[in-house]
């Protein structure tokens, strides 16, 4: 594996002490969802339209900052501006979140209206009037033209007035918001051309898509909501894209045809606003073509590349022109076997770029004079993020690293001064925010965030490989402050497992969560391992759950705590595993498909029968359910019940629209059938698929109450 080289290295570095003299404060559970317990850092950071200088939000100020002399220039009080704000009827009671026009000028929405302030003359203008009800909102930077969604239809607002486009939004027809359950990396629903005078849009008929009823008990009696939630195997939704032209306030559907629950991904605008590029996706997830469509009459002007692959493939980022360039883009890929970037353009053949076993992470953007790029990769380490740049025209282009320090690093940059502000963590800082010359060399360190836990009883924290099958694996520990290894303590395993996440990085506390190192002081040890199928490790690593879910992964999880054991301190007596998601699936399929190796198990959120689950997700990962009937029986968790040995708590939101709660409620419905079976179950009323706000702490007492009881 191309990672053994680097694996004495990292568990080297990995591996770290904090310092506990003089530390005998104890956390609580209130503790771990306290904010001043995180680290800290800058609000509001951003950097001035042309200009060296940045932003940032300063108690009740606004303030912009020269990062060489580190001198601050109040630029908005909010006591002024939401006087100015007042007067227009309008109620300011915090700094808005504003976007920068220029140097000078900014904007930012408020009580149904969206503002520009100019801070020289010190005047606000109201630009556009709204209604403040909406679902989605997409403002185009150029010209303030404004799209909205209300009540599922369009709305334009323009220096005109307010126009609604669409009229049928409703009874299963979605405009304007995200589609296909937010896969391909689609976020919005909503597009506007760089002129701000065309407007994108999905349309989105889930007429053949069933109803799933979500009880609302805060009526009385119940009443049942409903959601549109297509299982796979089964009707999926139809997607089309519409656009509209401001000017002749026409609008026109691009010409997608094929089969009615094709995939349209990655809407992109071409510089001058003639052409629309998208990844189309067939169904099987094993083809996807980019295709070029034109906004005159909606047809298509040609498909310009393809990909096929014979497990799936998945675009997850719209082409990104080159500044001035009509017919010259870069685009990413997997399909060297990592994520890398590669030149394109309608009639070239394409340029690999960036080129080795790890992985693109971001695109960050073009140099000053368009002469190379900058992009954030996994090269130094999967452990570790690093931001890099690379010359288009070099013969053999080699990236130049240009941050610095073992961590994680993500990078604002500004090209017209050439520099950037790096946000740095690791296992030794919490945050510090540096200003660096875009080659490297230091301006000013602006900012490093106090270490939020000193003065507490924190015991290490290890980062350390397992080689399995000849794959490096990469699993955290947190240890109990008075840790002896000739002791034996009892172990919690915290899983996920599942594709797109990556649990163990070197950042602060390992990636890890507070609330493991309350455990570490309970006495317990926390370990977490990201398996395969886990993300940025390549397309193999990736991929190879394919059509079986839950068992390489199993595989993987059950060797690395083969080698924990090993140790010599571990108690096997007394192991407990949790997770949620698809944590939740590998922490119910861990205690019944591999009975008796933990004693406890709690399941959040699980999946246990993945026909249930959503069409896109599942169908990429396990085909369609008549396609794979032995990959679904072995995945299926009901098939498993009786194997039970231990204690398994379920827990769930009552409101979950992504793992609906009929997971749950059919495992527990075969645990009584099964008559010994016996499982705890907790559900939360008015939660989706996470427990959020102040019931989140109420959550974590359950789940800790529940191990400590029970270990």
């Amino acid at each position: 594996m191309h990672y053994q080289k680097r694996i004495l290295f990292l568990a080297v570095f990995c591996f770290f002490q904090w310092n506990t003299q003089a530390q005998d404060k104890m956390l609580s559970i209130e503790d771990c969802f306290n904010p001043k317990f995180q680290p800290s850092g800058l609000r509001g950071v951003q950097w001035l339209p042309e200009s060296q200088k940045f932003t940032q939000n300063k108690g009740k100020a606004i303030v912009a900052v020269d990062p060489t002399t580190l001198k601050e220039d109040t630029i908005i009080q909010l006591e002024s501006l939401a006087m100015m704000v007042s007067a227009e009827g309008g109620s300011l009671k915090a700094l808005p979140a504003l976007t920068w026009k220029s140097e000078t000028e900014c904007w930012f929405i408020n009580s149904g209206k969206l503002f520009t302030y100019n801070i020289i003359d010190k005047t606000l203008v109201v630009k556009r009037k709204f209604t403040d009800a909406f679902d989605a909102i997409e403002i185009a930077p150029s010209n303030l033209n404004m799209a909205l969604v209300d009540k599922h239809n369009l709305t334009i607002v323009s220096a005109s007035g307010a126009r609604r486009i669409t009229q049928d939004g409703g009874n299963g027809i979605v405009y304007g918001q995200a589609v296909h359950r937010n896969e391909f990396g689609i976020e919005k629903g909503l597009f506007w051309s760089n002129d701000g005078q065309k407007l994108a849009f999905y349309r989105m008929d889930e007429s053949k898509v069933s109803q799933y009823p979500l009880s609302d008990i805060n009526t009385r009696p119940a009443t049942n909501n409903y959601l549109r939630y297509p299982m796979a195997g089964d009707s999926s939704h139809t997607v089309s894209v519409g656009v509209y032209n401001c000017l002749t306030e026409e609008t026109i559907y691009l010409k997608t045809e094929g089969p009615y629950d094709q995939y349209l991904t990655n809407i992109a605008w071409s510089p001058s606003g003639q052409f629309i590029y998208l990844a189309w996706v067939n169904r099987e997830q094993n083809h996807m073509q980019i295709q070029k469509y034109r906004v005159t009459d909606g047809g298509l002007e040609k498909m310009v590349y393809e990909e096929k692959n014979d497990k799936y493939v998945e675009p997850e980022h719209p082409i990104i022109f080159i500044p001035n360039q009509e017919n010259q883009w870069l685009w990413m890929s997997e399909k060297s076997g990592f994520n890398h970037l590669y030149m394109m353009g309608d009639n070239r053949i394409p340029l690999q770029l960036t080129k080795g076993n790890w992985a693109v992470t971001d695109f960050l953007g073009f140099s000053k004079d368009l002469q190379g790029f900058y992009y954030e990769s996994t090269q130094e380490s999967p452990l570790q993020r690093h931001v890099y740049f690379m010359k288009f025209k070099d013969r053999n282009p080699k990236p130049v690293k240009i941050t610095k320090g073992i961590g994680t690093h993500k990078v604002l940059i500004n090209t017209w001064a050439g520099t950037y502000i790096d946000i740095f963590t690791s296992s030794e800082v919490p945050r510090r925010y540096s200003v660096y010359k875009l080659d490297g060399t230091l301006i000013n360190q602006i900012f490093e965030g106090p270490n939020p836990l000193s003065g507490y009883q924190i015991g290490k924290i290890s980062i350390d490989p397992v080689i399995h099958n000849n794959t490096a694996l990469f699993g955290r520990t947190f240890y109990p402050p008075d840790f002896n290894p000739k002791k034996k303590y009892p172990l919690l395993v915290y899983v996920y497992g599942g594709p797109h996440a990556q649990m163990v990085t070197e950042s602060w506390l390992g990636g890890g969560q507070l609330w493991m190192a309350y455990l570490a002081q309970k006495g317990i040890i926390v370990y977490t391992i990201d398996n395969r199928g886990s993300a940025n490790r390549g397309f193999d690593f990736e991929s190879a759950t394919h059509r079986q879910l839950g068992t390489l992964e199993m595989q993987d999880q059950l060797f690395a705590l083969s080698q924990l054991v090993n140790q010599g301190f571990i108690d096997t007596s007394r192991m407990a595993i949790h997770g949620w998601s698809f944590g939740g699936f590998m922490t119910t399929s861990l205690m019944t498909r591999s009975p008796g190796t933990f004693k406890l198990g709690v399941a959040g959120g699980p999946v246990i029968d993945w026909k249930y689950y959503e069409i896109m997700y599942t169908e990429r990962y396990m085909d369609k359910p008549q396609e794979n009937p032995e990959g679904y029986k072995k995945a299926n968790l009901l098939n498993y019940v009786d194997k039970l040995s231990g204690k398994l708590l379920l827990i769930h939101g009552m409101d979950d629209d992504v793992v609906l709660p009929q997971h749950s409620y059919m495992y527990l419905k075969e645990a009584v059938s099964k008559m010994n079976t016996q499982v705890d179950f907790f559900l939360y009323p008015g939660h989706k698929h996470n427990v959020v706000g102040p019931d989140r702490a109420h959550l974590y007492k359950k789940i800790t109450n529940y191990i400590l009881e029970n270990l």
